[in-house]
């Protein structure tokens, strides 16, 4: 039983992992771009592609930390395990670090832009500047850096085991060190930087599911073959 809820366990994690990678992906895709200056800014801040794009970022965000759970559990008792602990320290506040930023962006330039159409004026939008500045930008930057931190010991952790690939964790830990750079790319070099970030999600997450796998209980691969034969005999 216990062994059945570690592999339940690490599954859960690679399916987070891998919703967490394509999220990370549809975010740059879906946000509306413009000069945030005018009328047409206004108009992406107030939209609904606005709102979604960035929660879908915020749950990519919370995802990482359970995805990690789940690496750092499958190498516990092993030379990787250190780094798999503080991958996941490191994740679960540079994640509680950086939320509050895209908590202002989703809701709070939204609001912004929804004012700025019903009152036709586009001077609201300097409020966009204080919301984006400082202790909400400062934390910002510090998560984003612990975050970027925390994929590269995962990437080592990675590296160090001998049950993963070992160049598995470096998109992941490359997508995060240019998170920052990549704000000022325009939407093209944002995808693509979604992109690199999503194969990193992904390849973890096959991994994670792989060693789950591996890991099942030998009564339950049995049962499973047996259940197979059967049903190959009855047809």
């Amino acid at each position: 039983m216990k062994q059945s809820n570690a592999v339940f366990r690490t599954r859960l994690s690679a399916v987070a992992l891998a919703i967490a990678g394509i999220f990370f992906l549809l975010y740059p895709a879906l946000r509306p771009f413009s000069d945030e200056a005018s009328m047409q800014g206004a108009a992406a801040f107030a939209s609904s592609r606005w709102l979604v794009a960035h929660i879908l970022a915020i749950v990519a965000f919370t995802l990482i930390p359970v995805g990690l759970l789940g690496l750092y559990n499958s190498l516990r008792e092993t030379a990787a395990e250190g780094p798999g602990y503080w991958a996941l320290l490191l994740s679960m506040i540079g994640v509680g670090l950086t939320l509050p930023f895209y908590g202002g962006e989703a809701y709070g330039l939204h609001a912004i832009g929804q004012a700025s159409l019903t009152q036709q004026s586009a001077a609201l939008l300097d409020m966009a500047g204080v919301v984006r500045s400082g202790a909400g930008l400062i934390l910002f930057i510090l998560g984003l850096l612990l975050l970027a931190a925390a994929a590269i010991v995962a990437a080592a952790a990675v590296w160090k085991s001998n049950t993963y690939p070992k160049w598995s964790g470096v998109p992941l830990a490359v997508g995060f060190v240019l998170y920052l750079p990549q704000f000022f790319g325009t939407q093209p070099l944002r995808v693509g930087h979604g992109l690199l970030v999503a194969i990193g999600c992904l390849w973890i997450a096959a991994g994670l599911w792989r060693h789950g796998r591996q890991t099942e209980p030998a009564g339950n691969t049995v049962n499973n073959t047996g259940d197979r034969q059967h049903r190959q005999t009855a047809a």
